[in-house]
Parts: C-alpha cells; structure tokens; sequence
C-alpha cells in the first residue's frame, strides 16, 4: 500500500489496530463490493472467507457453535447471513468498543481525521487487513471462530498477509491484540504493550485497559502533527499526551496504566 499523507504529516507512519467483536448496525453505503477493498491481493482469500461464513450463518444451531456465541447474539448471525446485500459503512466507523470508543474518530478535527483516514489499517477475521475508509458491512467473526472445513482463522491469513504486511512502504505501530498478531507479523514494526502497575509495582495486562489505552495512543499519533516516523516520535508524542511510555525493548514500547 502506497503511503500519500495529508500535508503536514510526513514521514508517514501505519496505525494497525485490532478489530471487534462488536459493530455498529445498519450502513448506507451500498453492498459490499470486495473488489473496491484495499490490499486488492487479498481478494481471493476475502472471498474464500465470506461464501462459507454465509453458508454457515444460514443454520443457526451450526453458526452459534462456529462463531462461539448464544442465541442472544441471533441478530448478529442474521446479519452475517446478510453481509453480501446488507448496507455498508466505512471500517473505522462499523468497529465500535473500548479501543474505538477511546479512539473517539467523531471528535478529530478535520486534519485529524484526514490522517486516521489515510494511516489506520485494521486487521479482519473476515478481510484480512483494511484500509480504514473500506466500506464494509456488519458481521460476526473472530480469530477464535471455526467455519466447519476451513482451517483456523490465523491459519488461513498467515500466509496471505504475511507479503502484505511486509510490503507496506511506512513504519507501523502494531496495536494489534496477541489473537490478531498471530496473523501475521510486520517485520520492523513499532510493537506496543500495555501494562498496568499494582501497589507493589508487579505489572500485568488487564485487557479493558489495553483496549482503551492503545484507543488514546492511535488518536494520540493521529491528532500530532509532529513528524512520526520512528520509535522515537512514537514515545515523545504519547508523553505529550499524557501517555505513561518507556522503551522495553529494541522495537518496543510500554505503556502503563
């Protein structure tokens, strides 16, 4: 993928971010059209990907079991049926939850919002990997769903992302949850962890609080307009945010709650 910042944000850098579970309903865009999806090599796979969890969506008691949900989750497994003629919306407005919601995409000023348009990638059970403005419909599908006679999903994208990733022509700061990293790797990405510190300085992983604070780090790097293309500009824009950072390894970044 070609890297065209808006003005004032060079040297670019890639945001990939993790998707969720749960989506914003309804779209007015058009049906999806994979044809018109960034990353256009992954297409086949796309396709590989949304007749069979079609199929499966069609038999409820088959889908409940595939995609690991109750029956109070039918409406989401009707509308997976539906993802070929259902209405679209753009990715960074159909995933909703912590992350997005510390995102907070509504509120970005104009240039703000140009940059998260051009620079967020987010990785897909379903897609793969998408550009952040890809329309996209609601669905029900993750990394630890099985589709009856495919393989696993991180299984089945390691080797189509696998190129993809390694081609992108700008730095990545990798936000990607441990299910999703497991993909596919970027070689020489920025990787972040979120840690939250106890009373006697012990540090673990709650993952309420890494969802919502790599939510502020993406809007963070996407609200600077300072020069971000190093571990470097990583940490000294988070800091200016009010972010707590350290380095804790060659290509790692910390960040403590």
């Amino acid at each position: 993928m070609k890297c065209h910042p808006p003005t004032g944000y060079r040297p670019c850098v890639f945001l990939l971010l993790p998707p969720s579970e749960t989506k914003a309903p309804g779209g007015t865009g058009g049906p999806l059209d994979l044809g018109s999806l960034s990353f256009p090599a992954l297409g086949a796979a796309r396709n590989q990907r949304c007749g069979p969890l079609v199929g499966v969506c069609t038999d409820l008691p088959i889908a409940r079991r595939a995609l690991a949900v109750s029956p109070s989750k039918d409406a989401e497994i009707f509308a997976t049926a539906a993802l070929r003629t259902s209405g679209t919306l753009p990715a960074l407005r159909r995933y909703t939850g912590v992350l997005y919601d510390a995102l907070d995409l509504r509120s970005l000023g104009p240039a703000a919002r140009g940059r998260a348009d051009a620079r967020i990638l987010v990785a897909s059970a379903l897609f793969g990997l998408l550009g952040a403005t890809d329309m996209i419909p609601a669905y029900r599908l993750s990394a630890a769903s099985r589709i009856p006679g495919l393989p696993g999903i991180a299984a089945f994208w390691r080797p189509e992302l696998s190129a993809v990733l390694r081609n992108l022509d700008a730095p990545v700061v990798d936000l990607r949850s441990g299910a999703y990293a497991a993909f596919a790797p970027v070689p020489g990405a920025i990787n972040v962890r979120v840690t939250t510190e106890n009373a006697a300085g012990g540090r673990t992983v709650v993952s309420h609080f890494s969802k919502a604070t790599k939510g502020l780090l993406a809007r963070a790097l996407v609200n600077s307009r300072a020069e971000i293309g190093d571990l470097a500009a990583v940490l000294r824009v988070a800091r200016k945010a009010g972010l707590r950072v350290e380095r804790s390894g060659r290509a790692t970044i910390e960040v403590l709650t």
